[in-house]
């Protein structure tokens, strides 16, 4: 593929026409005290407070970022674009506590972004010149820079760490399309072939433990909230409540296993950060369970304005504005 330049130019720094500046970001409680803080982040200076926001808080990389790289030569790639990985003799002479830290630069996530695309793009054979990889990279980060273009989540979370930091981890049961043999192959780590891709949808048979089934549905979904991505299912295959089972017994319904999976989805925070996992159910109309399940929003808001009324009235009630004793502790 061929490629032109259309904001930068060739021989100068893809960030030379934009203007950057020091920013900080924050996230406190009700109560004012600091629950996340990143000072002295670099961010575009066009960006907004919320976009300096969801960057420092949810893209930014937190740990794990050498402070020492070194270039690992690829004899059929430009050294330019070879990957990096910590530098472990460079890193040995710092002190301990200064060895790893988190990306502070919004140029560190716009290059391990764009330098992974155009990496790839080289080896799968894409480009029709190196001049046209440096192009694309440049213009890559430029528009990610400028906000004229931008990748799901995912992207932001997973790409890059493996190839400008090193950073690696234990398969976590994903698999991607060789593309020199064309053939699906499980990874053999978490970062060098990443979760980049924002949603899917999984089919769920009415089965409790074996592949495909309820249990294993919720695996599976924490592999993807887990770095990021949502999901959704359609559970109308799950018998409804009280229909008999092939042992003999009864059915606990659909409602039950949908509350399993609501409460595991909230418990995982996607992509490692504050966001809460997406999760989609759909459930056909004439399902025998479908009004418990049109309700269900209904009965935790319920819950809810419950708990709220009820805290208050506690309030008002356990405690004596004269200093008294709570009526409950009173001598009789």
């Amino acid at each position: 593929m061929h490629f032109e330049r259309r904001f930068t130019t060739s021989g100068q720094d893809a960030y030379a026409n934009i203007e950057f500046r020091s920013a900080t970001s924050e996230i406190r409680n009700p109560d004012g005290t600091i629950v996340f803080q990143a000072e002295n982040i670099e961010v575009p200076v066009q960006f907004s407070q919320v976009a300096n926001d969801i960057l420092a808080q949810k893209y930014f990389r937190k740990a794990g970022v050498p402070a020492a790289l070194k270039r690992i030569e690829e004899t059929s790639i430009p050294s330019w674009l070879w990957r990096s990985e910590a530098d472990s003799a460079a890193l040995a002479k710092l002190p301990e506590d200064q060895r790893y830290s988190g990306e502070m630069s919004a140029k560190q996530v716009f290059d391990r972004l764009a330098g992974t695309w155009t990496y790839w793009g080289w080896k799968g054979g894409y480009f029709t010149s190196e001049e046209d990889a440096q192009t694309y990279f440049d213009e890559m980060r430029h528009m990610l820079a400028t906000q004229m273009a931008a990748p799901n989540s995912p992207q932001w979370f997973n790409t890059g760490m493996h190839w400008a930091y090193g950073i690696d981890g234990p398969s976590q049961g994903h698999f991607y399309v060789d593309y020199k043999s064309g053939k699906l192959t499980r990874s053999a780590g978490a970062y060098e072939h990443p979760q980049p891709h924002a949603c899917f949808i999984q089919s769920v048979s009415d089965d409790l433990v074996n592949e495909g089934g309820i249990m294993d549905l919720w695996v599976r979904e924490a592999r993807l909230f887990k770095y990021g991505s949502g999901t959704g299912s359609n559970f109308s295959r799950l018998r409804g409540e009280g229909e008999s089972l092939s042992g003999g017994g009864k059915s606990s319904g659909l409602m039950s296993f949908l509350r399993i999976g609501d409460r595991a989805a909230g418990a995982i925070k996607s992509g490692g950060t504050t966001r809460r996992a997406a999760k989609m159910v759909t459930v056909d109309v004439d399902h025998p369970d479908i009004e418990a399940y049109v309700d269900w929003k209904v009965v935790e808001e319920q819950k809810v304005a419950a708990l709220v009324a009820g805290s208050k009235l506690a309030q008002k009630h356990m405690s004596r504005s004269d200093g008294g004793l709570p009526y409950h502790r009173r001598a009789c």
